[in-house]
Formats: structure tokens, C-alpha cells, sequence
């Protein structure tokens, strides 16, 4: 994120603390003093200013709460105050007048930690040992969950609940009259009793769900019953769920029955719209009961510090098939020797392993391309349109701060600037999502850039799609996030969750499929041919960006490779301050690409050879290129896929009978009913193997 809005924002967050500090010591002196206007008006401020905070900026109350100054302690000194302010109001007496009031507000804080205690014992009762979706879970009990403010809003419900207090006592402060602070206290502990009466019904067994145990019994139910052959396994962070749903339409389209295996609790909404079942199961214990299912083969778009606990069933055959392929030390981890085959797109994959020597043998090396890019469509030669479009799409600065991941900090801009000073480009700007989130001058780049793609725009015009273009683009909108998002209660906890995502309709996935189609091709209508784009939104994804593109500027990452699919001209940035020829040695991707410098003094050559394909001479190597890194297109990088899934689950069906085999004392063929396997090649592709196995 740009570091110019940091300043600002804990600016405001001080200026916050500072205020409340200062209504508490108004109040205080206000109540001690007594000066009844301040006493009044810091009361109502001091509370206001906790229920603001509540809802705009609640990580900065939970630092309050590090240093023991928690919501319950402020509101206690706030009540307390307004005591001891009516102590010195004449007219009040202590004895006869206040007690009550005093003893009614202990009953209401009384109220307020049972309240506490049942919410406590909610949660525990609502949590399930895992998280399913797109499975019919009706057999465990699943209920609506109760009201967030009594169950998980502590805070919120403890202010709101004493809204009455104040205004109650406060009344007492102006008029004298005892009679308005007993109602308001009364109403607040009314509230927060029949709160707590109404939360407590939610331990009663008509709302409660199965203990862990039963819950652990059903789901190895499930297991025996749907029998998942391959699966994808995966763990990691908010921002990187992208990295599993770019397999979900591959994982969909495998032979026999596949089911996504997550670790953490809040992904199982970050994985887009499927049909393939979902289980998240956080703790280890839990995880091993899968090597007693009929799950044969996990595949892995990432490594994460919990793939090591997966890796311990040895009843499962475990592949890596990486969220895309770089010419980056990354496409190269040491962490890929663990796993028993590595999945690469091509030769380039194979070749980058041996050459890393990083203990991944080459017999481990299966060469079954990138089946996800089968949408992308091919070159159909010079563009013919008025404007010639151009697809930045720069990768991020990484974690190991090598100035040469990203060209965002000391190209984007000078490259942004030359496409713009070309009246015949329509740019399209794609940065990756984690740009600036970890070198604040990439994000701070990002915003400059994003703010010269505003004003050129300004400056242009032209003809403008008709309003029934962006109608249409409302109605595929509202049709796709139908189809897409969940639509959930404002209340809906985990459970609720779990229940409303059951079994999906029959045939959503084409659905889905149709109508993102429609939805990509309306959202291009919408939006008149000479405008530029800055497209930091999940839709439309790149592969459609690369349809519309006729030109790629991007920087050494997966999104080259899967750009040369199109055999499209490309151009990579060189930020790495190496020279051309030993960037183009290191860097095989780069091969068949037009290199430009930081200072993009290249770009109008670029333009002149993408528009005149006579002055490109890259075409024949892209072509080439393209076999290398992404492998053969006959047979389809679908059927490689596939038939390596099938080969995997056959050494996985081969493996069990060997330990079926030495349990019992009966030797075993490796020749089986439903299972003949052949040697695989030596090169380890599996492209000559007639393996065949029941998945």
C-alpha cells in the first residue's frame, strides 16, 4: 500500500486517543468539581467516542486492551464517574437516593459477565473440528447462529447496553430526579438480562450441534461414502488464495472424484465458486484420519509450513504442481524434493531443476504443461483495430528484495509514460495484487502510475458506448455474483455457513462458466475503445486481459510463460541491471522477448513491430519458446494432466497392496486387477507410459 496514507491514518488514530484520554479526564474533573455542564457533556462525548470507535477502528481499541484498558474497564470508570458526579449534586441523597442506583448497575455488570460466560460457551458448542462446504451436512445439526452482538460482540453489546445508563443519569444530573437514572438503569439491565436469557437458549439441545467426537465419526462417514480419489491440498494466508483457484477448473475436469483439503478455517470462503467438495480440517490429529479414506493422490499449488504434516500419510502420493511457473528462484524451491513427482508445464521446468540441483531427481519430473490456458486464444496477426492495446502487468517486489523482481519501481513508470505518449495505444494496467505490500516504494509507484493512467485519460475522448452497454454490464454482474457469492445473514456464523453451502444445484459449474463468458464480454463493451484501464479487481482475470491484449510488458514471472501460449509479442523489463545477453541467458522466458530498460527508450520500436509484422523478427522464436516451456499441444495439456493423476493414483493403488501384501504374508503382482502398469519412460513425463489405474 502507498506509505503516503500511513502519516495520516495513525495521525487520526492518536488524535482519537488523545480524545478520549481528555473526555475521561473532563468527566472525572467534571463529576469531582462539580461543573454539571462539563460533567454532562464529557459523559455523553466519552461514550460516543467509544461507540465510534468500536465500528470505524477497532484495532485501535484492541491496543487499549494489550495494556489492560479493555472496553469493560472503560465503561466501568465511565459509570463510575457518573456516580461520583451525582455524589456531588445537591438535592441527591447518598443513603436513600443512590444505593439503589448502585445496586441496579451491579446487577446490570452482573448480567453483562453471565452474558460473558454463555457467549463462551456458545462459541465452544458452535465449533466443529472442521469446515465443509458443498456437502450435504444436515446430519450434524446445523442451526442459526444467535445474534452477533450477544455472541461475538462483547464490546458493542456492553456500549450499547449502556446507552440507557447514561442518558438515564444524566437526565438525574440536570433535573435532580433520581427517577430517570433507576429507568435507564433499569432498561439496561432489562436489556442485558433478557439478552443473556435469549443466548442461553442456544445451549439448549434443539440448537446444538454434535459433540467433536460424533462430528469426527460423521465426517469419516462422508469419506467412505464419497470415496475422493485426487485432491488439492492447501494452506496459507488472505491474500494468496488465488494460488488454489487457478487449479479448480483443472482439479474439476480430472477423471473420478476430487475434494480440496484446507488447513485454515477463513479460506473455505476464499476459494471461488466450485462444485468440488471442501473440507478444512485445521488440526493435525484430525488431518491423519485421511490416510484411512480412499484418497490416493493430493496435489500442491504452494508450499506452506503445514504441507509437512500432509506429507506424513505415506498413503497418499503427493504432487507439486506449483501457481505458476518463472524463470525465479522460487519455481525452484528445495522444498519440491519432499514430494514424490513434481508437475512442470515443459522441458524449461525439467532443465531449471536439474540445473538448480536442488535434490529433485529427473525421474520425478512430470512434464504435464498448464491446462489452464486453454481460454487463452492465439495470435491472429498484426492488430486491425484503431488502437493498439498494451498489457502492463508487472509482478510484485517479492520477499528476498532482489531489485530486479519487479520493474514497477524503477521502470513503471517511465514505460507507462512512453505507451501514453502514443495517441494510437490503449492501455490496459494490471499490476499483481501484492504489489507494495512489501517495499513501500512499489506500492507508492503503483499510485503514481495509476494516477498518470487518470489524467491521460482526461485528456483523451472520443465515441462512448451507449447506457444499454452498461445496463447490460449490471444485469451480468448481478447474474455472476448470483451465481459466485455466497449471500449470508448479517449474523451467520461458521455453522450457518456450512449449512446454506451444501450440496450445490446440479449444473452450476456450467453455469458459472457461461456466465463469466458473458460477463468479460460486457464489461469490454462497456467501456469506449480508447480509454486505458487500471484493472486491480479479481475480474476480469488475466487471461481474458491477454485476449484483448496485443502486447504483453510484464516483468520475469509466470504471467510471461502463460502469455506465450498466445505466441503474442512480448516485451519483459530489464530492472536487474545485468546486460541484455547474459538477462536473456539467465532468464529462458525471456528468449523470444523484447528487453527494455529502465528508461523504455525501446517502446516505439516495440509498437512499430507489433503493428507491422514484417519488422517482427521474434515470431519464429516464440514458437519455439513456447514448446519449451509449456510442452507439446498435441496431446492437450488437459489429457497430460489427466493422465498423470491416473499414473499417481496407480503407484498409490500399487503401494497399498504391497503393504496389504506384507501384513498378511501373500506376495503380490505388480500386475493387478484394475491396475496394469508399464515401466515409465526414463525422462519421467509419463508421455510414453500405458499406465492405466481405477481413480
Amino acid at each position: 500500500m502507498p506509505s503516503a496514507g500511513i502519516a495520516p491514518r495513525r495521525a487520526v488514530q492518536l488524535a482519537a486517543l488523545f480524545a478520549m484520554m481528555f473526555a475521561f479526564t473532563a468527566q472525572l474533573l467534571g463529576a469531582l468539581l462539580p461543573v454539571i455542564p462539563l460533567f454532562i457533556a464529557a459523559s455523553v462525548v466519552n461514550l460516543a467516542l467509544d461507540l465510534v470507535l468500536q465500528h470505524l477502528q477497532p484495532g485501535l481499541l484492541s491496543l487499549l486492551g494489550r495494556i489492560r484498558f479493555d472496553v469493560t474497564v472503560r465503561q466501568l470508570l465511565r459509570d463510575m464517574s457518573m456516580l461520583v458526579g451525582l455524589l456531588h449534586i445537591d438535592g441527591i441523597n447518598p443513603l436513600e437516593e443512590q444505593a439503589p442506583l448502585t445496586i441496579t448497575l451491579l446487577a446490570f455488570y452482573g448480567t453483562h459477565f453471565v452474558c460473558q460466560t454463555i457467549a463462551v460457551l456458545v462459541r465452544r458448542s458452535r465449533s466443529l473440528p472442521f469446515v465443509t462446504r458443498n456437502i450435504d451436512a444436515g446430519a450434524l445439526g446445523l442451526t442459526d447462529a444467535p445474534p452477533r452482538l450477544l455472541y461475538r460482540q462483547t464490546g458493542r453489546r456492553l456500549l450499547r447496553f449502556s446507552v440507557p445508563t447514561t442518558a438515564g443519569l444524566m437526565v438525574t444530573a440536570v433535573t435532580g430526579n433520581v427517577l430517570w437514572g433507576g429507568l435507564g438503569l433499569t432498561v439496561a439491565l432489562l436489556l442485558s438480562a433478557g439478552g443473556t436469557l435469549y443466548l442461553s437458549t442456544w445451549l439448549l439441545p434443539g440448537k446444538g450441534v454434535i459433540d467433536e467426537q460424533r462430528a469426527l465419526a460423521w465426517l469419516d462417514a462422508w469419506l467412505a461414502d464419497y470415496r475422493p480419489t485426487v485432491g488439492m491440498y492447501f494452506s496459507g494466508g488472505a491474500t494468496s488464495a488465488y494460488q488454489a483457484n487457478m487449479w479448480l477448473d483443472t482439479l474439476a475436469d480430472l477423471d473420478g472424484k476430487p475434494i480440496i483439503v484446507l488447513r485454515e478455517r477463513f479460506m473455505v470462503q476464499k476459494i471461488e465458486a466450485t462444485d468440488i467438495p471442501i473440507v478444512c480440517i485445521p488440526k493435525v490429529a484430525h488431518l491423519m484420519r485421511l490416510e484411512h479414506s480412499a484418497l490416493k493422490v493430493l496435489l500442491h499449488p504452494a508450499n506452506s509450513g503445514k504441507t509437512s504434516q500432509i506429507l506424513r500419510i505415506p498413503s497418499i502420493k503427493h504432487a507439486f504442481i506449483n501457481h505458476g511457473e518463472s524463470d525465479k528462484l522460487s519455481s525452484c524451491n528445495p522444498y519440491a524434493k519432499a514430494y514424490d513427482e513434481v508437475w512442470v508445464a515443459g522441458p524449461a521446468a525439467r532443465d531449471r531443476y536439474q540445473l538448480a540441483d536442488i535434490g529433485v531427481e529427473d525421474k520425478d519430473v512430470v512434464e504435464v504443461g498448464r491446462p489452464q490456458l486453454a481460454p487463452i486464444r492465439p495470435y491472429e496477426g498484426a492488430p486491425l483495430a484503431r488502437y493498439t492495446t498494451v498489457l502492463y502487468a508487472p509482478t510484485w517486489e517479492g520477499w528476498d528484495g532482489n531489485p530486479g523482481n519487479t520493474s514497477v519501481i524503477l521502470a513503471g513508470e517511465n514505460l507507462v509514460r512512453a505507451l501514453l505518449a502514443d495517441p494510437a495505444v490503449r492501455l490496459l494496467y494490471k499490476p499483481h495484487p501484492m504489489t507494495g505490500s512489501v517495499e513501500p516504494r512499489a506500492g507508492a509507484a503503483d499510485a503514481r502510475i495509476q494516477a498518470m493512467i487518470t489524467e491521460a485519460n482526461a485528456r483523451r475522448g472520443g465515441a462512448l458506448p451507449g447506457p444499454e452497454a452498461a445496463s447490460e454490464l449490471a444485469r451480468r454482474t448481478a447474474e455472476l455474483d448470483r451465481l459466485t457469492t455466497a449471500a449470508f445473514r448479517k449474523n451467520a456464523d461458521e455453522l450457518e455457513r456450512m449449512r446454506l453451502q451444501g450440496t450445490p444445484e446440479e449444473g452450476r459449474a456450467a453455469a458459472v462458466e457461461a456466465a463469466v463468458t458473458a460477463w468479460e464480454g460486457a464489461y469490454w463493451d462497456s467501456f469506449p475503445e480508447w480509454e486505458h484501464r487500471v484493472i486491480t479487481t479479481a475480474r476480469p482475470g488475466i487471461f481474458a486481459c491477454f485476449n484483448q491484449a496485443d502486447l504483453l510488458i510484464s516483468d520475469v514471472s509466470s504471467v510471461v510463460s502463460d502469455y506465450l501460449t498466445s505466441e503474442k509479442p512480448y516485451a519483459v523489463a530489464n530492472t536487474s541491471g545485468m546486460a541484455e545477453d547474459d538477462f536473456r541467458a539467465a532468464f529462458p522466458t525471456v528468449r523470444a522477448a523484447t528487453i527494455l530498460t529502465p528508461d523504455a527508450s525501446g517502446v516505439p520500436a516495440l509498437l512499430d513491430a507489433v503493428r507491422t509484422p514484417e519488422l517482427d523478427g521474434l515470431a519464429a522464436a516464440r514458437a519455439e519458446l513456447k514448446e519449451y516451456l509449456l510442452g507439446p499441444s498435441d496431446p492437450p495439456s488437459t489429457v497430460r494432466f489427466n493422465r498423470a493423476a491416473v499414473e499417481l493414483c496407480g503407484r498409490a493403488d500399487e503401494r497399498r497392496r504391497r503393504m496389504e501384501s506384507r501384513l498378511s504374508g501373500i506376495p503380490v503382482q505388480r500386475s493387478q486387477q484394475g491396475v496394469t502398469t508399464v515401466e515409465r519412460p526414463p525422462n519421467g513425463t509419463g508421455g510414453a507410459s500405458d499406465t492405466t489405474a481405477t481413480v
